[in-house]
């Protein structure tokens, strides 16, 4: 069955169903008490009263009128000989509404068609009315509540109500309706039940869909003497127990789909027996086993799917005879033994992925012998030898990845070239040889992946064609030479590795040039001459590493413009003075194995920096050298005082000195803290332990936040202090993530301390809170604190430092409970994405992860958490989706006013029937004609972003993109008293 988008809800129009009712008598009257030549004029009142209760932005509907006859209406169908209506076809014509229960009186009425609009509100009981119905397709709408119990339309062929909104109790009342052939009932949100014994009475049913049904229990035997059954999908429910030998049963099977489930046991035998068996899905269950050999005799077999389970063994012989194989994906089990050598060779063979098994041998050369090869996915297992040259020739490769192998030898020439490829990747291997110069015709390469390898040899300058390019991993490898000027033309780079190589001369001043630049890493090598001031101009980067070369000169101070989450400039040849704000940036490790650079004594004295001091003449020098003497001796003057006035006074107060001991220890003041620090800030674990309950500024649920003013003007941190039982495990899974990645929209994370029991981290402070509390706090006189163009500035933040975990980071990072409460504010309402202790590293080579506890939010939390443990960035997304809702809106994801277990992306939903209704749901507080266009606009990226299924969710880097398109013109910030416009970002 082909998924369709989701659309927005909407409520039903109550009032508008409420005035139906004396239309409807008229109806009545007219059907029982008129002559039938006037019987025309009842059901055009009918479809017009249809009309009235839905919107129609695309005026499919203007040839409805009083003066034309209702059998020239757009989408209606009429017996020739009596001119009663008998077809209502809308599909896709994005309608909205409700479906007028106006509809019943069209007593002729055989089919109503109206799937993949907006249509929101119930199912009309009266449709019970139409007994004549064969046909009745409403999905992929937003309907809602119970299905009302059409039993009686006994002559129903097709019933499609699928991904809907419909709840409560699975209907049971199907059994009865014995003619149906077609029978959809799926993406729904049904109350969890089991699949009913009685739906074994559909014996002509040809069709089933009941995927994403909240189905429990064993597959009932009876659905096995459905003997019609053509298609069979169960996916994405809870259905457990072993998949019955009876399935042998239905002759007429070409399609089933049982993934996403708790299947277990092995695959039966008797599988093999549906000769006319096409599409096999099986994936994300915990079956077992060993494949049977007949399955390789299915000789019809189009797509066959079992990754994430349990199997072992070798993949059956038969598979390399297939002539109609298209898609072949078994990742993550554990299959073994050589993969069958003539697997593509007489098939279509569209896409495949083998990752993360143990299969061994040669790597099989005809999956892309037909041509039509776009995916091939092969990592992590032991295949050996060289990669196969026949991919030369694969035009339509799209994806190639064959990392973490024993792969050896060299590239072909023509698989460097491949036209059409986005992303290669030969990383963790033993390849070997020179990158061939027909790179340059891979023109549609967005990721090159060569780390750990023996590549060697000089980079072509052909790589400067390659105008798509956002990654280049080069790292780990014997590449030698000059880095090519050329790089700079690859405008869309954003992560360039090439350290732990061997390439020589200067940094091309041209690398300042990349607009997109966040990740450069030069480190390791051979490089000499100077750092180019060109670098400062690339006002994009995060993390610069030229560490471990032979760089020499001065430090451009032209970088201090840059804002730097990570710098590295340790063990080259560089001199002279490092500014304050790149010891700040980068603290002293950035620049040790420098002899020549020194810091200001002022600033190594108050930074504390083991760095040299700076000089200039010789009496200067003694000079300086005298009075910072003089300083430190009066210092430590005043210290010794100090001290002995402490001294003075603990002595006269000895029996208060027990109590003073016993707080000490309870607030940390021991020497047995361990500190592991992340960026440069100086930080004393006494200082940092002693919490003051004034000072409490946050609890959530992982621990209390508190607000420290650091000694020697050091600035302010906020210190979390975890909650015990848990504490180890979020302290860990924080330093873990924020103590590698950098990026301006991810908080810092300074330091964390440790102690039997205690477990404390050390961030940067926020002095405006967190996104929710600015949200809903009021400057005076009921003015919001953040304006529109605010509000915009951290939607676009945040959603930038959730990208920076998707795409930039690798492996990607899922943050698992994305809220407003976790978006911080700083000094500049700059957003930062905030607290990882239940954040995940992704597995690179799989559709997601799997996890074995719930992570979010009630009211954040994507619809598909309440089925599966699977998360993938589309659950970030989708939570992402909520805050720009809350950003609109002004109001909390869980209100009172929504209903009983509604939230606000339902109550959102009810509004956007209408364009009166969508300006409803705006912020009153800050709405106004300048900015409500710009407001509609973020309103539309989040309807997307809560999508219900996750697929059809937009990826972070497209809400970025989507995000910039949505600015507003100007910029008047309302927190300044500067009245200025200008052009916002």
């Amino acid at each position: 069955m082909t998924l369709l988008p989701l659309r927005i809800s909407t409520m039903a129009k109550i009032q508008k169903l409420q005035n139906s009712l004396p239309i409807l008598a008229i109806f009545l009257f007219l059907i029982f008490f008129v002559q039938p030549s006037k019987s025309l004029t009842s059901e055009t009142l009918a479809l017009l009263h249809f009309k009235e209760q839905l919107n129609d932005p695309l005026n499919y509907l203007d040839s409805w009128k009083n003066s034309e006859s209702h059998c020239n209406f757009y989408g209606i169908t009429c017996d020739k000989n009596t001119g009663l209506v008998t077809e209502i076809s809308l599909d896709n014509k994005s309608l909205s509404g409700v479906i007028s229960p106006s509809i019943f009186s069209l007593q002729s009425l055989t089919s109503l068609v109206l799937p993949s609009n907006l249509l929101s509100g119930k199912l009309p009981s009266e449709l019970t009315n139409c007994t004549n119905l064969k046909v009745l397709n409403v999905t992929g709408n937003n309907m809602n509540g119970t299905i009302p119990d059409l039993s009686k339309l006994t002559k129903l062929e097709v019933l499609d109500l699928s991904i809907n909104y419909f709840s409560g109790e699975f209907p049971t009342w199907v059994r009865n309706l014995t003619s149906l052939v077609a029978l959809g009932l799926g993406d729904n949100d049904f109350v969890e039940g089991k699949i009913p014994e009685t739906l074994g009475n559909l014996k002509k049913v040809y069709w089933l869909y009941l995927a994403g049904s909240n189905l429990i229990g064993d597959i009932p035997e009876s659905v096995f003497e459905m003997e019609a059954l053509g298609t069979l999908d169960i996916s994405r429910n809870q259905i457990s127990g072993n998949f019955s030998k009876s399935v042998n049963k239905l002759k007429n099977l070409w399609k089933i789909e049982l993934f996403q489930n708790k299947l277990t046991g092995e695959l039966p035998v008797e599988l093999a027996d549906l000769s006319l068996l096409q599409e096999f899905d099986a994936s994300n269950n915990q079956m077992y086993g060993k494949l049977p050999l007949g399955i390789g005799n299915l000789k019809k077999l189009t797509v066959f799917q079992i990754f994430k389970n349990n199997f072992s063994g070798e993949i059956p012989p038969g598979f390399g005879d297939m002539q109609h194989l298209e898609a072949f994906s078994v990742y993550r089990n554990s299959f073994s033994g050589v993969f069958p050598a003539n697997l593509g060779r007489f098939s279509p063979l569209n896409s495949i992925d083998i990752s993360e098994n143990k299969f061994t041998g040669a790597f099989p050369k005809y999956l892309c012998q037909n041509g039509n090869l776009q995916f091939l996915l092969a990592i992590e297992n032991s295949f050996s030898g060289e990669f196969p040259s026949t991919y030369s020739s694969c035009k339509p490769l799209q994806r190639l990845r064959v990392s973490k192998n024993q792969l050896s030898g060299k590239i072909p020439n023509g698989v460097w070239g491949l036209p059409n490829v986005l992303m290669q990747d030969f990383s963790d291997n033993e390849f070997s040889g020179t990158m061939s110069p027909e790179i340059g015709a891979a023109t549609s390469l967005n990721q090159l992946v060569l780390s750990n390898n023996r590549f060697s040899g000089e980079l072509p300058k052909e790589l400067g064609k390659l105008t798509e390019l956002e990654r280049l991993y080069l790292d780990s490898n014997d590449f030698y030479g000059t880095i090519p000027s050329e790089l700079s033309k690859l405008k869309q780079i954003s992560s360039l590795h090439l350290e732990k190589n061997s390439f020589s001369g200067s940094i091309p001043s041209e690398l300042g040039e990349f607009p997109k630049l966040a990740d450069l890493n030069l480190a390791s090598n051979l490089l000499t001459g100077s750092i180019p001031n060109s670098l400062s101009t690339m006002t994009s980067l995060n993390f610069l590493n030229l560490s471990h070369n032979r760089l020499t000169g001065t430090i451009p101070t032209s970088l201090d413009n840059l804002k730097l989450s990570s710098l590295d400039l340790s063990n080259n040849q560089l001199s002279g003075e490092v500014s304050l704000d790149l010891l700040t940036m980068g603290g002293d490790k950035a620049f040790a194995g420098n002899k020549g650079l020194c810091v200001d004594e002022s600033i190594r004295f108050s930074m504390n920096s083991g760095l040299g001091g700076c000089s200039g003449k010789a009496a200067k020098h003694k000079l300086n050298k005298l009075v910072v003497s003089c300083i430190v001796l009066l210092s430590l003057a005043v210290l010794m005082g100090g001290l002995l006035l402490i001294s003075y006074l603990n002595y006269k107060h000895s029996h208060e000195a027990d109590d003073e001991e016993k707080l000490d220890e309870a607030k940390g003041k021991d020497p047995k803290w361990k500190l592991e620090s992340f960026h440069h800030v100086e930080l004393d674990a006494d200082e940092v332990c002693d919490f003051d309950d004034d000072n409490l500024i946050g609890s959530g649920g992982t621990g209390k936040v508190y607000r420290l003013d650091l000694k020697k003007g050091c600035g302010t941190v906020a210190v979390k202090q975890l909650w015990k039982g848990n504490g180890v495990k979020v302290l860990t899974r924080e330093m873990e993530i924020l103590g590698k990645i950098r990026h301006r929209n991810i908080v810092k994370l300074y330091a964390s301390l440790m102690k039997e029991g205690s477990n404390i981290l050390v961030f940067e402070y926020m002095p405006n809170g967190n996104l929710f509390e600015a949200l809903h706090r009021d400057i005076k006189a009921g003015k919001p604190e953040l304006d529109w163009y605010q509000r915009y500035k951290v939607a676009l933040g945040a959603a930038k430092g959730i990208a920076y975990l998707h795409h930039d980071c690798y492996p990607p990072i899922i943050h698992r409970d994305i809220k407003s409460t976790n978006i911080l504010l700083d000094e500049d309402y700059e957003a930062k994405v905030s607290d990882f202790g239940v954040a995940k590293v992704s597995e690179i080579s799989s559709r997601g992860s799997e996890f074995s506890c719930f992570a979010g939010t009630h009211g954040y939390m994507a619809p598909e958490m309440a089925y599966t443990l699977r998360v993938t960035e589309k659950s970030d997304i989708y939570s992402f989706g909520v805050v720009l809702l809350e950003l609109v809106t002004g109001r909390k994801p869980i209100e009172e006013a929504y209903g009983e277990g509604k939230d606000l992306v339902y109550w959102t939903s009810t509004h956007l029937n209408d364009k009166e209704r969508v300006i409803e749901v705006l912020d009153q507080k800050v709405v106004s004609e300048l900015v409500q266009e710009d407001m509609i606009k973020v309103l539309r990226i989040a309807t997307l972003c809560t999508t219900k299924l996750p697929n059809l969710r937009p990826s972070m880097k497209e809400v970025v993109n989507m995000l910039v398109d949505a600015e507003p013109w100007t910029f008047r910030s309302s927190s300044k008293s500067e009245k200025k416009r200008h052009k916002f970002f």
